[in-house]
């Protein structure tokens, strides 16, 4: 799991959230940075893409020790 932030520019509110980072299918900059799950939902973070790949792999370092 990573923590990410969900913007939403309707209201300017920030709100951190925690995905399961096995279910991400691409990560994409569009300039927004924009995830797309396997079940095809969108999300867009304030964190950009590489900081998300960051993320992931330290995730997937973690569970390689379990």
């Amino acid at each position: 799991m990573i923590k990410l932030t969900k913007f939403n520019p309707d209201m300017h509110k920030h709100g951190e959230f925690v995905l399961n980072a096995e279910i991400i299918e691409t990560i994409e900059e569009t300039p927004d940075t924009v995830i797309t799950l396997t079940n095809g939902k969108k999300l867009i973070v304030d964190e950009n893409m590489d900081e998300v790949v960051r993320r992931v792999m330290k995730y997937r370092r973690a569970m390689k020790q379990f």
